[in-house]
């Protein structure tokens, strides 16, 4: 990664971490804040972006009800890099939203999933390579196994090229003005920042991910991320 130019704080990533989802396939187990050797789950994700040379500044979205347990993890992380902690919203994008303007107006910004734990100082700095160059680019895999589309009745519709087909994960980086305005654009909800910016007429790129970055959504992702970061 070339971090010659990287010279002021504007030409870097100001990432929001969003952390403020009701965790409703874990079992009644808030993933944000579940131990993970010795550390809340949440702490892994901060400290390996804070690491991470491509970025500069953090801010924090949780729950409304967490955001004090959310300001205790951070001042226990004694990590400078985090500017706030904030509460988020009923959706995924309002979270996004009140963490875009507790960041505060800048050049570049990444949105990560605070459920994403094992996200690397690699693919930051290819976030903020990719970003400089496409404006808007989001981290991703291509798919392993072949991808069946199935309708009414349990029925294979259809079978999609695989050789198209990636998965996407976080961070997706864009210029903040541009995310900023396609949040205030968005009339529906979407299930990504990426969605929202290619609804609003952008192009979006991809770079590569890593098949580690995994997302913990469920009892057995966790078990995952744990031995992953057990490794690491």
């Amino acid at each position: 990664m070339n971090t010659a130019r990287r010279e002021t704080a504007d030409e870097l990533l100001g990432v929001v971490v969003v952390a403020a989802g009701r965790s409703s396939r874990m079992g009644g187990t808030d993933k944000t804040f579940v131990d993970v050797l010795g550390t809340p789950l949440i702490g892994h994700t901060l400290r390996r972006i804070a690491a991470s040379d491509a970025v500069d500044r953090i801010v924090l979205v949780v729950a409304a009800d967490a955001v004090s347990d959310g300001e205790a993890i951070v001042r226990d992380l004694d990590i400078p890099k985090i500017a706030a902690v904030c509460a988020g919203g009923a959706r995924r994008q309002d979270s996004v939203f009140a963490g875009l303007l507790a960041m505060g107006d800048r050049r570049w910004v990444a949105i990560h999933d605070g459920a994403r734990p094992c996200v690397t100082a690699e693919i930051l700095g290819r976030a903020l390579d990719e970003v400089r160059e496409s404006r808007a680019a989001i981290a991703a895999v291509p798919v392993k196994d072949t991808i069946k589309v199935v309708g009414d009745g349990q029925v294979i519709a259809d079978t999609p090229d695989r050789a198209t087909l990636w998965a996407a994960q976080t961070p997706q980086a864009f210029e903040y003005r541009t995310l900023l305005d396609a949040h205030r654009a968005a009339k529906v909800e979407y299930t990504d920042d990426a969605a929202m910016v290619e609804a609003a007429g952008r192009r979006v790129t991809v770079f590569r991910g890593d098949y580690n970055n995994i997302k913990v959504t469920t009892p057995e992702d966790l078990d995952v991320a744990w031995l992953l970061l057990d490794r690491r």
